[in-house]
C-alpha cells in the first residue's frame, strides 16, 4: 500500500491496517534455556576438576534431606523468619516513607536517621541485637526486619517526592483537599516505587538470613549450611544455596505478579 492510499483511507475515515507484530520466542522458553545452560556450565566445572559437587550428587543429597524431613524443617524455619522480618519491615516502612515524602517536618526529623542506619550493614547489628535481645528468635527476625525496612522506606519516600507536581496542582485547582490528593494521586503514583522497594527488601531479607541464623539457631537453611561447612559437606551447602535461591525467586515472582496487577495502567515494554 502506498503513502497516497494510506492518506486517502485516513481521510475517508478508514484507519490503515495495523502492522503485523512479529512473534518472538516466549519468555518462558528463554528462562528454561537459561536454567539448562546454567546447569550445564555447573556440570562442566565439576567434570573439569573444580572442587564442587556435580548436579547428580546434589540431587541425591536433596532426596536424602527430603526423605528424613530435615529439608522441610529447615525451609519452614527460614521461611518463617524471612516472612516475619520482611512483613514487619514493609508494614512499618510504607507509612514512614509516606510521612517523610509528604510532610517536610517528618522528613527533617526522620531522614537523617534513616540514611544513617542505611549505611550500616544489618549484619553489623547482630552483636548488639544478641546483647539486647538474647539468643532467641527476636534478634534473628530483627536484623531481617531492618534489612527490608531500610530498602522499602527509601523506595516509598522517593516515590512520594517523585510524584509529578502538575498532577497535584491540577487536583488542587479542581478543589481536591489534601487527603483526597494523597489518596487519589500520591498513593497510586507511588505504588510502583513501593513494590520495587518490596522486591529489593525481599532480596535483602534473604541475604541477611544466613548471618541471622548464626545466632544460636538449631534449624534453618543458613544453620544447615554452616553446619555442613564444618564437615566439608559440599552437597548439603549446595542444597541450601539452591533452596534459598528458589524460594527467593518464587517470592519475587509473586511480588512481580502483584506489581503487574496493581500497576496495569503503566506502559511496559
Amino acid at each position: 500500500m502506498t503513502v497516497v492510499q494510506v492518506d486517502t483511507e485516513v481521510a475517508a475515515g478508514t484507519p490503515p491496517p495495523e502492522p503485523r507484530r512479529r512473534r518472538g520466542v516466549p519468555k518462558g522458553l528463554w528462562n528454561l534455556l537459561s536454567v539448562v545452560l546454567g546447569i550445564g556450565v555447573w556440570w562442566g566445572f565439576a567434570l573439569a576438576g573444580f572442587d564442587i559437587p556435580a548436579p547428580p550428587e546434589v540431587l541425591v543429597r536433596f532426596k536424602e534431606l527430603i526423605a528424613d524431613g530435615t529439608l522441610a524443617d529447615d525451609v519452614l524455619a527460614s521461611l518463617g523468619r524471612v516472612l516475619a522480618g520482611f512483613v514487619l519491615g514493609v508494614v512499618l516502612a510504607v507509612p514512614v516513607g509516606f510521612l517523610m515524602g509528604w510532610y517536610g517536618v517528618a522528613r527533617g526529623l526522620l531522614e537523617p536517621w534513616v540514611q544513617f542506619f542505611r549505611t550500616i550493614p544489618p549484619l553489623a547489628i547482630i552483636p548488639l541485637a544478641v546483647v539486647l535481645m538474647g539468643i532467641g528468635e527476636t534478634p534473628k527476625i530483627f536484623v531481617i526486619f531492618l534489612a527490608s525496612f531500610l530498602a522499602c522506606v527509601i523506595a516509598t519516600f522517593q516515590g512520594v517526592v517523585g510524584v509529578d507536581k502538575t498532577l497535584i496542582n491540577a487536583a488542587r485547582v479542581l478543589g481536591a483537599k489534601d487527603g483526597t490528593i494523597f489518596a487519589r494521586v500520591v498513593v497510586p503514583a507511588s505504588t510502583p516505587f513501593i513494590l520495587v522497594g518490596m522486591r529489593v527488601g525481599l532480596g535483602s531479607s534473604w541475604a541477611t538470613l544466613v548471618a541471622a541464623e548464626l545466632i544460636a539457631a538449631q534449624q534453618g537453611l543458613g544453620y544447615r549450611m554452616q553446619s555442613a561447612q564444618l564437615y566439608y559437606d559440599l552437597p548439603t551447602i549446595f542444597v541450601g544455596l539452591i533452596s534459598i535461591g528458589v524460594l527467593g525467586l518464587l517470592m519475587d515472582r509473586l511480588l512481580l505478579l502483584a506489581e503487574r496487577r496493581l500497576t496495569d495502567w503503566q506502559e511496559r515494554r
